[in-house]
């Protein structure tokens, strides 16, 4: 199973919506075959699994265990269900890491398995197996995206100079991190202030991967078309209270009456399958997710060496839980989870 982890960790940032699953089928404790899902809408984990066993080993698919990290699929989605896969090549024993809470699955593919008598055990390395694809758990069955905080400041807790002037904190190590976590994130928002002091580009250019959707809080249309979240590098949203528009990649998504900017950004986000979203700034969004009490993860980055004496102070968490943390030459990374 922490075999099946592993592979199951290769599809990060490529397999969204889904799930990342890997797979791995033994016959007398040898491997005879391994896979997972590569990238969204192509063959799940167990199909490349049983697909990778070499032909003089194909004999011995029927007298194997196949262990995966997800319940097998048993509806039939991009791909064919899994679970009628695993009944056709006959395969007698299943070890299940957790079961999918997925309302189409949830459950349903283990009874199919139980139902032609095949053996299945549930709850191997059940909690590294739901941490592995908290994000997708966690989005279905609190209907809202996993929101993750993410900031930097300096030694003396400020992220930007008094007037907004961009500051740099972090160093380039860390740098290449954060689009990491980007490229692993299906969204990232940001307020209006963030986007006309800094005019960034939010998308993923240290890291190989998919760049995220830019969620945009602009109530009042602000933002000036030549903006840099207006490029066609990504898809942006933009929450504002005057229009619904399709424009090219840009969308506009009116808020509703009496709703905050940060529930219409959830509701958009539940609407299309925005399962995660990175929060990179600035102090007043970030401080709406922790009010509204909004967000499951943060992580803080704090560069020991650097202080200003004055700016804009750094956001302060609420109810939070301290994880770990990582030191990269002159940043101290710290994460946290709410309480």
């Amino acid at each position: 199973m922490s075999r099946c982890i592993q592979l199951a960790k290769l599809g990060a940032g490529k397999v969204a919506p889904n799930p990342m699953v890997g797979a791995v089928l033994v016959y007398n404790n040898r491997i005879i075959g391994e896979g997972f899902h590569e990238k969204y809408g192509a063959q799940h984990a167990e199909v490349n699994c049983i697909n990778s066993v070499i032909e003089k080993d194909i004999q011995y698919i029927e007298k194997s265990i196949l262990f995966v990290s997800l319940e097998p699929c048993a509806h039939k989605g991009k791909t064919p269900p899994c679970v009628n896969l695993i009944l056709e090549k006959k395969i007698p024993h299943v070890v299940i890491g957790c079961r999918d809470s997925f309302e189409k699955v949830n459950g349903k593919g283990i009874q199919k398995l139980l139902n032609a008598s095949v053996k299945v055990e549930v709850g191997v390395l059940e909690n590294e197996c739901l941490n592995l694809n908290k994000t997708f758990f966690h989005f279905h069955e609190k209907k809202r995206p996993f929101i993750i905080l993410k900031w930097a400041q300096t030694q003396d807790d400020f992220i930007a100079h008094e007037n907004g002037k961009p500051l740099k904190i972090s160093n380039e190590i860390t740098n290449i991190l954060v689009h990491k976590w980007r490229a692993h994130r299906a969204g990232i928002a940001v307020g209006i202030n963030t986007v006309l002091k800094d005019n960034p580009i939010l998308n993923v250019r240290n890291w190989i991967g998919n760049n995220p959707v830019r969620i945009i809080i602009d109530i009042d249309l602000e933002i000036a078309e030549e903006s840099n979240v207006y490029n066609d590098y990504a898809s942006t949203v933009i929450i504002n209270k005057h229009k619904n528009e399709m424009l090219k990649n840009i969308e506009f998504y009116k808020m509703i009456e009496k709703e905050t900017p940060i529930n219409a950004v959830l509701r958009y986000a539940y609407e299309k399958n925005i399962q995660s979203i990175i929060v990179e700034g600035g102090a007043k969004t970030i401080d709406g997710f922790v009010k509204e009490s909004f967000w499951d993860e943060a992580v803080i980055i704090k560069n020991r060496s650097l202080k200003i004496g004055k700016g804009i102070f750094a956001p302060i968490l609420e109810n939070e839980i301290h994880l770990n943390t990582k030191n990269i030459f002159t940043d101290k990374i710290e994460f946290y989870k709410r309480r």
